[in-house]
């Protein structure tokens, strides 16, 4: 894999990707679900890392849920059946962490 950032200067490198994070952060991405507001009931549960956050639905019936970020960054509306598992965007190096999970509408 090549590393074309080593050929750029520094500082438009750094540049470069404090804009395209100012982007991300500005809610460019579309809606893929509305979020109810109500808490995702207590047998669905996650466990973050860096990278990722799994979601597992410990619950006898399906539930639609989504992921609420410290900085309010949008998730998507997953659709998780009894003993399923779902995967969403973790805290990355920014520390962006999971404060909770809501129930969302997937349509």
């Amino acid at each position: 894999m090549a590393n074309h950032l080593a050929r750029i200067s520094r500082p438009l490198a750094l540049t470069t990707l404090a804009t395209a994070g100012l982007f991300m952060s500005l809610g460019t991405a579309p809606s893929a679900g509305a979020v109810t507001g109500s808490p995702a009931p207590e047998c669905v549960e996650y466990f973050q890392s860096w990278r990722y956050t799994d979601v597992h639905n410990g619950c006898g019936d399906t539930v639609a849920v989504t992921v609420e970020y410290t900085n309010g960054q949008w998730a998507p509306c997953r659709v998780i059946a009894p003993g399923g598992w779902a995967t969403f965007s973790g805290y990355g190096t920014n520390g962006n962490y999971v404060t909770a999970l809501r129930t969302c509408d997937p349509a």
